[in-house]
């Protein structure tokens, strides 16, 4: 997983109690600001991203910075941030369906910080000022909970600030790896301001640290992982024996890792399970024959939709086309009421182009794409209107991009009209024989930060599988 500019400036802030981590941590910091003066992901400028990520690095600049540099820089971030700040309205960094993980509880914590130590001025009635209000309001409504470690809020523990510690359940907060929600940042915060100098949280840190200093958005997350690399690859239907073998041992892994009663998460060690690796593992798994109870999907089967999480604020999309695709697997037809309940959800929280946005990926052509793959042949009155919209949105290069030409985007294009052609949909050859040229000349890594954390980042084995299979699979046809 990439790198977090905003994880990144919380591993900083260490200082006195783990200099090891915090020093290469500034210096990273030191050296990623972009040339605009923000922190985060270079492209695409994605509001959330931007500001999180500027924020918490300015801050960890200012607690430890004591360099003519460190001043130079929080400066061109201040500048930054208000440039970010003042066009907030426009577009898609209005949308709050496109915020990161925890933005609107974290960000108020952060400007309270920023206003404190005199980084900024008091924003009131400004965008990142009213957020004060409604994390005080959100924050009201949690009265009387403790987050533990078996709610999904742990993984944003931070959100807790020096005002709301009161809302941890601190004795059992940390994982078995001394991490708090496999978060590097929520980590850092418990070991600077819950137990400082904590040596579970630290020795967490330190394993998760890369050798510049630096740290992901979330670590480990081994099921995530296997379960989305096989996933991808498993489109394949011509997989010869060597591969088939190599895939053994990582299928075994996931077989054992399920839970009758709930699923998996995206690792074992995580406490809390989540309807989307749930939703990819089992579709795996019946894709290859593996026996496995599908009593663990359904307990993410709520009134109108599949759940990710309990206690989620908003659904996901992508997680009810992951379920679509892994009720297809086992057997179930169209109108059986569970599926017919996920393709009415589909139908309503479409655009008015047919195609699909989603909470964990900036870019519709990944929801809509697998919302392809989950329906062609199943419920393709669903997915005419996004298949024309993916073909008339290519480039004329062969690629696709929603904000720049990406090969992550292209391949999930290509996977989607591959298996469509090869299912009898009507998809015009020099479509795929175009994106297929673009894409392998723009095959590698770095790939761009698409996927949504409380920061942007890319999980680049993850990506680089999609990209194999579709190459893969356009070449077979």
């Amino acid at each position: 997983m990439t790198p977090s500019a905003y994880d990144t400036a919380w591993i900083a802030r260490l200082g006195e109690i783990a200099p090891d981590l915090s020093n290469p941590a500034m210096e990273w910091l030191s050296e990623h600001q972009l040339p605009d003066g923000c922190w985060g992901a270079a492209q695409p400028n994605y509001y959330h991203d931007r500001v999180i990520s500027t924020l918490a690095a300015m801050l960890a600049l200012t607690r430890r910075g004591r360099r003519t540099q460190d001043k130079r820089q929080i400066e061109k971030g201040l500048e930054a941030l208000e440039q970010i700040n003042s066009n907030a309205t426009k577009g898609l960094m209005a949308d709050p369906n496109g915020a990161t993980i925890g933005f609107e509880l974290i960000i108020p914590t952060l400007v309270a910080e920023a206003e404190n130590i005199g980084i900024i001025k008091q924003h009131k009635e400004r965008i990142l000022g009213r957020l004060q209000g409604l994390r005080k309001i959100k924050m009201e409504k949690m009265k009387g909970l403790k987050i533990n470690r078996n709610v999904t809020m742990a993984f944003s523990a931070e959100m807790a600030g020096l005002d709301n510690q009161d809302l941890l359940d601190v004795d059992n907060l940390q994982e078995d790896n001394g991490s708090v929600g496999h978060s590097p940042s929520a980590s850092a915060y418990f070991a600077a301001y819950i137990r400082p100098g904590d040596a579970r949280s630290l020795q967490y840190l330190r394993q998760v640290s890369a050798a510049d200093g630096s740290v992901p958005d979330l670590l480990p997350f081994e099921i995530y992982e296997k379960s989305w690399i096989l996933w991808n690859l498993a489109l394949v239907d011509s997989l010869d024996q060597d591969t088939m073998a190599f895939f053994q041992p990582h299928l075994d892994y996931l077989q054992a890792s399920w839970n009758y009663h709930k699923g998996v998460g995206l690792s074992r060690g995580y406490s809390v399970p989540d309807g989307d690796n749930t939703c990819v593992t089992f579709d795996l798994l019946t894709h290859f024959n593996r026996p496995i109870d599908i009593h663990g999907l359904l307990s993410f089967d709520g009134d109108e939709h599949f759940r990710c999480y309990e206690l989620e604020a908003n659904s996901s999309i992508s997680v009810n086309i992951h379920a679509l695709s892994a009720l297809r697997n086992a057997g179930f037809e169209p109108d059986h009421p569970t599926v017919k309940k996920i393709l009415h959800y589909l139908k309503q929280n479409r655009t008015s182009g047919g195609y699909w946005f989603d909470k964990w990926h900036i870019s519709p052509y990944y929801t809509t794409a697998h919302a392809i793959l989950a329906c062609v042949n199943y419920c393709d009155d669903l997915i005419a209107p996004a298949a024309d919209w993916i073909i008339k949105t290519q480039k004329f290069d062969g690629s696709w991009g929603f904000y720049l030409p990406t090969a992550e985007e292209t391949a999930y294009c290509i996977q989607a009209l591959s298996i469509l052609k090869k299912k009898g949909g009507n998809v015009p050859p020099e479509v795929l024989i175009k994106a297929v040229e673009w894409l392998e000349l723009h095959a590698e890594p770095p790939y761009p930060l698409f996927w949504i954390g409380k920061s942007l980042y890319a999980g680049e084995l993850v990506v680089r599988s999609a990209i194999l299979s579709a190459v893969a699979l356009a070449k077979g046809l």
